[in-house]
């Protein structure tokens, strides 16, 4: 007999919606709740990783990810006006060479993507809908839901993101993420290398990364010293200011956000957050996934894959475990350490640029965590 037959996730994201085609894989009944109506993230491009790609393959998608997004053979470090200083390959995940070293897709294509796989695989999409209240006992999860339905589930899955409702029911102590002291910005932009590119500044740190064929996306996080909300009006001009060091590629951009002639850069900024969240990730029938319980920054592009492999970790520890309590606490106990590799390394990357500290510690802590990233689960 199945450990459980109906699970309900609560949270339409990435690893929400790895977890709900894993699941189906398995034959239990999905039910996805995702409070936003469109089910379409903000975002401009995103880096997907060797060990993520491995972990997409899994799920199904890595091909038409692949398809429809970029990939490169190499990373150019480059001075800020574009010359090229060295060049680092990227190479393949273990056990995954037929797939490429890096790849960048639109945010929006990513998701669309997964969702056509959540509803092919059989799981029912709620739209619109959120949780107003959990109750659970022995046997099961009583759930109402805001639009005054409700339902009985085995489990639920806290896949709600960085400032996750549910994880109110799992950890009510916690005191919620941390502001980093940093910011991101993303735009979109033709793509002029076949590698990635970074260009280092003496004060800021550029990069740009393909998303298909034909475009990239170009990302930059800057020193803040809190979470002032900036007005989306004022990101061209803001992001040009961070930009006035460089030429090149960089400085053409730049051009264009002054002058206005930059059409459809899709501009984002957003604050970076982060935790780590010492396990157990569950209570009773309840259980955290994703940036729930380890959100970090986008320094090591890893933050989707841990999702994506904290889904297929619990997934696969449903499927072989005896007992839903050893389940759970198996989840967490073979997850945590990768999660937390890439939440410090990031962190410390971060510091070290705030900090204006050491290049060669900056390198040295990425390559380690991406080395350590590349062995199988």
């Amino acid at each position: 007999m199945a450990l459980v037959n109906k699970v309900l996730i609560i949270g339409g994201g990435i690893g929400g919606m790895c977890a709900a085609i894993q699941l189906r894989k398995l034959g239990v009944a999905v039910d996805l709740a995702e409070l936003n109506p469109q089910w379409a993230p903000d975002g401009a491009g995103i880096t997907i990783s060797g060990p993520t790609l491995r972990a997409l393959r899994e799920v199904g998608v890595a091909g038409e990810v692949l398809r429809r997004g970029g990939t490169w053979p190499a990373i150019d470090i480059c001075d800020a006006n574009g010359r090229v200083a060295a060049t680092v390959t990227t190479p393949s995940a273990i056990g995954a060479d037929e797939l490429p070293g890096a790849a960048g897709i639109m945010r929006s294509v990513l998701a669309e993507i997964l969702g056509n796989a959540t509803r092919n695989a059989g799981a029912q999409v709620r739209l619109g809908v959120t949780f107003e209240r959990i109750e659970q006992d022995a046997d099961g999860v009583d759930v109402l839901f805001s639009d005054g339905t409700r339902g009985r589930y085995d489990l639920v899955i806290g896949a709600d993101g960085v400032n996750s409702a549910v994880r109110k029911l799992v950890l009510p102590g916690f005191t919620g993420p941390k502001f980093t002291g940093q910011g991101s910005w993303r735009a979109v932009m033709p793509r002029l290398r076949e590698n990635s590119t970074i260009y280092m500044g003496e004060t800021t740190k550029a990069g740009m990364n393909p998303i298909s064929a034909t475009e990239c996306y170009l990302f930059v996080l800057d020193k803040r010293d809190g979470m002032d909300f900036i007005e989306p009006s004022q990101w061209p001009a803001k992001l040009a200011e961070l930009l006035e060091e460089f030429g090149g590629a960089v400085g053409e951009f730049r051009k264009g956000l002054l002058d206005g002639s930059l059409k459809n850069h899709r501009l984002l900024y957003r604050p970076l957050m982060g935790h780590m969240i010492d396990a157990p990730w569950h209570k009773g029938r309840i259980v955290l996934l994703g940036d729930a319980v380890h959100a970090t920054t986008p320094h090591l592009a890893s933050g989707a894959g841990i999702a994506v492999e904290g889904a297929l970790v619990l997934a696969e520890e449903l499927a072989r475990r005896h007992s839903l309590e050893g389940a759970l606490a198996a989840y967490a106990g073979r997850h945590y350490d990768r999660a937390r590799l890439v939440v410090t390394s990031s962190a410390r990357m971060g510091q070290i640029e705030r900090e204006g500290g050491s290049r060669e510690e900056h390198t040295r802590v990425m390559l380690h965590a991406q080395e350590a990233l590349r062995a199988p689960l």
